[in-house]
């Protein structure tokens, strides 16, 4: 990860250091059950406690074997006596433990994915208390619709990375597994039982069918849940930089002392962080393909997964939390303009013509069709709220229909857009 997008948590998982003493840990514990079961003598655990990574040392063996988890297993057992060291690997093939140790450093990751998306769970909670009541211009196609409550653009986020945050507890407690299961996964040394306890050591559910690896399929899930939230992250700062426009000015991100919106206009606040995290989604998206390929492999065992597996994931976790705890910060200091908005509503008064319609439907025996059409005439032809207001009760008069100018009234159209929301609200908290 280049420094600029860096989550030093992240890259302290996946350094190589990290991710040797995972593949120690799952050694050990191996070592640990042999040890139990009788297969190594009582000792053989033990013999291992002062050993240490030494990734020079592997780099070293490496330029001989050309096989990194050989050159692993050298650095390790010359570290301890032979009668002890012989039982080191035991039964066991290379992808067993590199990918049970790459199910830790994926729950590991997840765990930290985690806690940012609480975080902005927690943010857009806030912004939805701040704005509940407040009555806003609704759009669709990029025009003006019918007044909405603003709150509704942060629970629609909201409601999304909820779902996300489920799918993201879903994969750590049920799509991280590990194996022992030996060469083409035959359980040739070590039986399925055995297998079982090993990974109850280590926390982790049994891949049930291995083919020698841990199919990968499970990675691309990962990949593809970790798009769906940068997707999620895209959406509601596309809506902030909508809203973030000149000719919009509905909301402005947080601008700091001493900072600057151009290298030439001093007046400018420009939407920085939302554009940001739109050009690190598409990123993190690309990643997903990436998953996909990895997943078909040479009769069911190769390694053309590693090395891209070796760059995506890291960037993948990185860009992801980064991106995360941006759009915390973001929503956090995200400025919004209360007396605009509303005014907007006011100003833009054709937005209330589905109110207007509505009333003439429900309180007039006339073709729908013809009752559009007043209410369209007026539309078109009024000059504000008001004027609105007055044409379409004039032109009622003339054509003997029934019509409440109240409904139009600034508290009738506020009570009339804000009664349901809170049962909205309510229905999402409570859960299907």
């Amino acid at each position: 990860m280049i420094p600029r997008y860096e989550v030093e948590a992240i890259s302290r998982i996946w350094s190589e250091e990290a991710r040797w003493q995972r593949v120690l840990e799952v050694e050990l514990h191996l070592l640990a059950e042999l040890e139990a079961s009788g297969k190594a003598p009582a000792g053989t655990r033990a013999a291992f406690n002062g050993v240490r990574i030494d990734v020079r040392r592997i780099h070293e063996h490496e330029a001989r074997t050309r096989h990194d988890l050989l050159a692993f297993c050298a650095s390790i057992t010359e570290q301890v006596p032979a009668e002890a060291g012989r039982f080191f690997h035991y039964g066991v093939t290379s992808s067993d433990v590199l990918d049970t140790a790459l199910a830790l450093q994926l729950r590991d990751s997840l765990n930290i994915v985690e806690q940012s998306l609480s975080r902005v769970l927690d943010s857009l909670d806030a912004k939805i208390e701040e704005t509940r009541d407040l009555l806003s211009v609704g759009r669709s196609h990029g025009m003006s619709a019918e007044p909405m409550i603003f709150a509704q653009k942060f629970l629609s986020s909201r409601a999304e990375l909820t779902r996300r945050l489920r799918d993201v507890r879903h994969l750590i407690g049920s799509e991280l597994t590990g194996q022992v299961s030996g060469a083409v996964g035959n359980h040739t040394f070590l039986d399925p039982s055995f297998e079982s306890r090993v990974l109850a050591r280590l926390g982790l559910p049994v891949e049930p069918v291995s083919t020698q690896v841990i199919p990968r399929d499970r990675v691309a899930l990962v990949l593809s849940i970790g798009a769906l939230i940068a997707t999620a992250i895209e959406r509601i700062s596309i809506e902030i930089r909508h809203l973030h426009h000149s000719d919009v000015a509905e909301v402005h991100e947080g601008f700091r002392p001493g900072q600057k919106g151009s290298s030439v206009m001093p007046h400018k606040r420009n939407p920085v962080s939302t554009e940001n995290l739109c050009g690190l989604a598409r990123v993190i998206r690309s990643h997903v393909e990436i998953g996909h390929q990895d997943s078909l492999l040479w009769h069911e065992r190769d390694i053309s997964h590693s090395s891209a597996e070796r760059i995506v994931l890291p960037d993948h976790f990185g860009l992801l939390v980064y991106s995360l705890d941006r759009l915390h910060s973001t929503l956090g200091s995200l400025g919004i303009h209360r007396d605009h908005i509303e005014g907007k509503v006011r100003q833009q008064f054709s937005c209330l013509s589905s109110r207007a319609l509505h009333e003439l439907v429900e309180k007039n025996i006339r073709p729908r069709e013809a009752l559009y059409a007043v209410v369209q005439e007026s539309a078109f032809t009024a000059t504000d709220l008001d004027d609105f207001t007055r044409r379409l009760q004039d032109r009622c008069d003339r054509d003997g229909l029934q019509f409440d100018p109240s409904i139009l009234s600034w508290d009738g159209v506020k009570q009339a857009y804000r009664k349901n929301f809170d049962a909205v609200l309510k229905r999402f908290r409570e859960g299907p």
